[in-house]
């Protein structure tokens, strides 16, 4: 309880609020790699998650890609990406970047193609009755009925990247993890702990934000819609 005490002590200080490595710098550094990551991912993942739902073909292998990116270690290859002589060690938003990315892939890429896949075949099949292309099948009736999942998603992997985007400060880099690697070079444990305490924070608000956004962005024709489909 001491640390804890000693660590909302640390978060109320004015001194902390001010600055060049403030606690709002940290935060605002922290939410662009994230958002960084998420676009990159989301460029990669979303199309082929549509394309593999909309078509049913490539499932399998994406499945499996998801299982091995899952399964790699974010800071070992985040090491290996820095010695790289590719990327360089002296440009280390390259490969935090990248590390994050494919953290961010297998969640979006999952909530996309679910998100087709459990469109009724006989909707879509009415939808090309009705003289539609394949295109605007997926765009005008398979992505919006997709959303709620694509969106569940997107949840995912940003409370995923949120925190692990502490391992950028690995690289000397800002973002909330500095509390963290700066608090333990001096063991000052009230500033690692309020670090981390932020971090909590700031996916819950996050993840609770997104919550609203999908509720608001969701048409109610489609909740009527998704209510209805047998499960």
């Amino acid at each position: 309880m001491n640390q804890i005490a000693a660590a909302i002590t640390w978060l109320t200080t004015s001194s902390h609020w001010t600055g060049s490595g403030s606690i709002g710098i940290r935060i605002s550094e922290h939410l662009w790699y994230t958002l960084l990551a998420l676009i990159v991912a989301a460029t990669i993942a979303i199309p082929a998650g549509l394309a593999i739902g909309h078509t049913g073909r490539g499932k399998t292998v994406a499945v499996a890609c998801s299982g091995a990116l899952r399964a790699l270690p974010s800071l070992g290859l985040l090491t290996l990406l820095t010695l790289s002589t590719t990327i360089g060690i002296g440009n280390p938003v390259v490969p935090s970047t990248i590390v994050l990315a494919i953290l961010a892939i297998p969640p979006l890429l999952a909530g996309s193609y679910s998100g087709v896949e459990a469109v009724v075949d006989e909707v879509a099949d009415g939808a090309r009755a009705c003289g539609m292309t394949q295109m605007q099948v997926l765009r005008r009736v398979e992505l919006p009925l997709a959303a709620p999942l694509l969106l569940g998603g997107l949840r995912s992997a940003a409370l995923q990247v949120i925190a692990t985007t502490t391992i950028c400060s690995y690289l000397g880099m800002g973002g909330l993890g500095r509390f963290i690697l700066d608090g333990l070079a001096v063991s000052d444990y009230p500033q690692m702990l309020a670090g981390s305490i932020v971090i909590i924070a700031l996916a819950l608000v996050t993840d609770g934000l997104l919550s609203l956004a999908t509720h608001l962005l969701i048409d109610p024709g489609v909740k009527h819609a998704l209510a209805l489909t047998p499960q």
